[in-house]
Order: C-alpha cells, then structure tokens, then sequence
C-alpha cells in the first residue's frame, strides 16, 4: 500500500513522503491516526502543491523547538525519593515523574519527547536527553535526591 506521510513517523519517513507500507499498518494505524493518506493520484498532485507548506511549517516548528531547547538548557530538576541501603531507591525515577517536575517548574513537556536509557535507580545527578524536533535535542540535568 502506498501512503503519503502527514506527519513524521519513527523508523518510516518525514511528513511529506512518498512510502510503502504494509497493509494492515496502513489500514489499521496510519490512517485511522490521520498520520497518513492514500496515495491517489489527485493526493499526490496534492502533495506537491503542500511540499512548499510543509517545509515551512518544519522551519517553523524547528524554530519553535531551537527556542524552547535554550530555556531548557538551564534548567535542572530535583526530586526526592525513598531510599534504602547504599543510596539505591525504593522504586525509580522514570520519565513521567520527570515531565511532571517540569511541569510543576511551568516548562510543559510530552513524556514521549524525554529519552532516558533506563530508569533511575540510584541518588545523584544525570543529564536527561530532550528530543524537541528531529533536529534539535536539549539536556536537562536531573538531581535524584534521598528523601529526609
């Protein structure tokens, strides 16, 4: 099945994009999220007219994520966790208590932009990378701290 792209997808293509797909993944994912269309001949004499809009919108977003990427740059998270026997924690710091620092510091921020390798399990301080676009990342550093 032949699908334009609408929106970036990971591991597929950039919005805008010509690709082929599977079926079922066309049928049942792409197009249902309205991430894609069909590949018609009108969508494709279509696509080219929005290839011109769609880089400008990129330049944009990308513009967007460059700005948010510098107020990001200084910011540093603190949390506080239960912790046991050689500063190991009870539990572990994963993303979505980290999105949730951030937002309580009013930087609002999807937990699916944050990328962290594995939970934290352990008190101390760790930079956290921030995948803003496909072309920007920002670090932020997070500090694990032993609760009082």
């Amino acid at each position: 099945m032949k699908v334009i792209l609408r929106e970036d997808v990971a591991n597929l293509g950039k919005s805008g994009e010509l690709v082929t797909v599977k079926d079922g993944f066309g049928r049942n994912f792409l197009l249902p999220r309205k991430m894609a269309v069909l590949a018609t001949e009108q969508n494709v004499r279509q696509l080219e007219h929005e290839r011109a809009v769609i880089s400008a919108r990129n330049v944009k977003l990308k513009g967007a994520a460059e700005e948010q990427a510098k107020k990001l740059g200084s910011v540093k998270v603190t949390i506080r966790r239960k912790v046991g026997e050689q500063d190991k924690l009870y539990g572990s710091v994963t993303v979505l208590d980290i999105a949730e620092a951030l937002a309580a510091q009013g930087q609002s921020v999807d937990r699916r932009q944050l990328h962290l390798a594995e939970p934290i399990k352990a008190t101390g301080q760790y930079e956290v990378e921030l995948r803003l676009h496909r072309e920007v990342t920002a670090k932020i550093k997070v500090e694990v701290q032993a609760e009082a």
